[in-house]
């Protein structure tokens, strides 16, 4: 099979793209696969395809631009050009932009292959019915939001005539089938990256690392958790250092900078900017903690499996679908009352002051995470796959 992956792909900086990166890597190892395509954003620096595991041929066309009318077009005229035999999408809602018309458009090609006969397949990370317009960072105004939630709806009507639509959660699949009367919406995990090897749950000398990694900005917001240390520095007398790793959302540029000046006195307080994949496990292995600061959730969150997978406890927002995928999951951690910087102080102070349940908590995601490893989400997918050709 010649596999086309139409998706952002590292070094871009639009979402998804680390994802993409661990799809491509262990779908080029299916004996099944002879050709990966990847349809991806035009980027400055070439594509990570150094991968060290033996595989099949990789192909890469640029031929789509964050924002950009064309995507439609461009898209399609790739697809024809390379003529894979099935298409998976790797898609969010805000995927081909974040003006409304460009991202609107690019989620019509899906319906496209369809119509092309095509088989297709969309990984749907997020659906609109279960995001917060507001926290999300679309708009606050009431009459826009139904306005935005009519627009979602139709083109949810367009993503579901793919052959297949994947989603990471099974309350989604619930919601879609019971919404929109479909039969052809799946539930494929979201899945762990990377598995190390079982960590020894040690830290390394020097302060204990707090770190949070993700886009900040909308319902991510870094405010909460250094001032949540600061009174966790103060209660405890620990040596403790705020990580924030990671960039901006594209929603609210500039974002990161302004903390950064209105807290220009909060000593040990770090900002890496973008994590290189390389730089992604030294990252979370540092760590003593990982701290998800979200006033809302939109998704399945990849930050979760990956600190899972390095063994990490975690402090977490008692809301929405990150709750839910611990239970479903198999995660645990701290929770704490979403705004409220006294209850992500105490999180935070849980784990720190107690050596061992931060080694146990570090336990149970590692093996929550191990369950799920990539080799066996892109295993599902060809399962799929085989389904619909």
């Amino acid at each position: 099979m010649r596999l086309a992956l139409v998706t952002a792909y590292p070094p871009s900086k639009v979402t998804l793209n680390e994802y993409a990166y661990h799809l491509v890597k262990y779908f080029r190892q299916k004996h099944e696969v002879s050709e990966i395509i990847l349809l991806t954003d035009v980027t400055v620096g070439k594509k990570d395809i150094s991968f060290t595991e033996k595989g099949c041929k990789i192909t890469v066309k640029e031929c789509w631009n964050f924002n950009s009318y064309k995507n439609i077009v461009s898209v399609t005229k790739a697809i024809n050009q390379t003529k894979p035999d099935a298409v998976l999408f790797n898609l969010q809602f805000m995927k081909f932009g974040d003006k409304k018309i460009p991202a609107s458009l690019g989620l019509l090609l899906p319906w496209i292959c369809k119509i092309k006969r095509i088989p297709n397949i969309v990984l749907l990370h997020n659906i609109l019915e279960q995001v917060d317009l507001n926290t999300a960072g679309f708009t606050s105004n009431k009459v826009l939001q139904k306005i935005y939630n009519s627009i979602g709806t139709m083109l949810t009507k367009f993503i579901l005539k793919a052959d297949t639509v994947a989603l990471t959660m099974p309350k989604y699949v619930e919601i879609l089938k019971e919404k929109y009367n479909v039969t052809n919406v799946v539930n494929i995990p979201h899945g762990t990256f990377e598995i190390p090897e079982e960590p020894s749950y040690g830290l390394i000398p020097g302060p204990l690392k707090v770190m949070t990694f993700g886009k900040f900005g909308t319902y991510k917001k870094v405010e909460i958790l250094i001032e949540a240390v600061e009174k966790t520095r103060k209660k405890t007398g620990l040596d403790i250092e705020i990580v924030i790793a990671g960039t901006d959302n594209p929603n609210v540029p500039g974002y990161l900078e302004q903390v950064k000046k209105e807290y220009i006195d909060v000593p040990q307080l770090h900002f890496t900017g973008y994590v290189e994949e390389s730089d992604v496990a030294r990252i979370f292995q540092e760590s003593a903690v990982v701290v998800f600061p979200y006033t809302s959730t939109t998704g399945s969150s990849g930050v979760l499996h990956q600190a899972g997978s390095y063994g990490k406890a975690v402090v977490m927002p008692n809301l929405g679908d990150l709750a839910l995928l611990v239970k479903d999951e198999g995660y645990e951690g701290e929770f704490f009352e979403p705004n409220s910087v006294d209850s992500l102080a105490i999180g935070i102070e849980n784990i720190l002051t107690n050596d061992t349940y931060r080694r146990n908590l570090g336990k149970i995601n590692y093996q929550a995470a191990t369950s799920l490893p990539m080799s066996h989400i892109t295993d599902l997918y060809m399962a799929e796959f085989k389904s619909i050709s």
